[in-house]
């Protein structure tokens, strides 16, 4: 007779068989990076994120100012061409970007879920920004149309910058011809 008090025959249950890894550590969630940060490949993102943003501000200025006629809360001096009316946006854009990449960096270092976080950031200082015309004196037009440019030039760091943050991780070690 078999005492009633001894453990089930056969191996104890692994944290695998109970949907974790092999290694006993649970699984990253889906869009997850893991692996090692190839800082390289991040800032070059980066900085292409920063260009194509500047590029963005430039487009929606020209579009906002000079299409539909409406101000956009910049220096205007000579229209929607002028140097410092145009490149004021854009630099404010790139140098976003720039420190959007910075704060990657650090969230992909430190943090669980990094792009996770990265995204809620981005679209919370987004609607601060797009917010921020809203508490001046200008007119309604001019509110609107700077809130639309920085809309997308918030839209354009948070999408091309998240995916930077995936590309950027490595997903481990590929041997050829497997």
């Amino acid at each position: 007779m078999q005492p009633t008090n001894q453990p089930p025959a056969g191996p104890p249950p692994t944290p695998y068989a109970r949907g974790g890894s092999p290694t006993g550590y649970p699984q990253p969630l889906p869009g997850e990076p893991t692996g090692r940060l190839n800082a390289a490949r991040l800032w070059s993102g980066g900085v292409m994120t920063a260009g194509v943003a500047g590029l963005t501000a430039v487009v929606a200025v020209l579009l906002v100012r000079g299409v539909l006629g409406i101000p956009v809360l910049a220096p205007e001096r000579d229209g929607p061409m002028a140097d410092t009316s145009t490149a004021l946006p854009a630099a404010g854009a790139a140098v976003a970007a720039l420190v959007a990449t910075a704060l990657l960096h650090v969230l992909i270092l430190t943090t669980p879920q990094p792009v996770r976080f990265f995204g809620w950031i981005v679209v919370l200082a987004t609607a601060g920004v797009v917010l921020l015309p809203f508490t001046t004196a200008a007119d309604t037009e001019t509110k609107v149309g700077t809130a639309a440019v920085w809309l997308a030039v918030g839209l354009t760091i948070a999408s091309l910058l998240s995916a930077v943050g995936r590309g950027a991780v490595a997903r481990g070690v590929r041997r050829r011809g497997v």
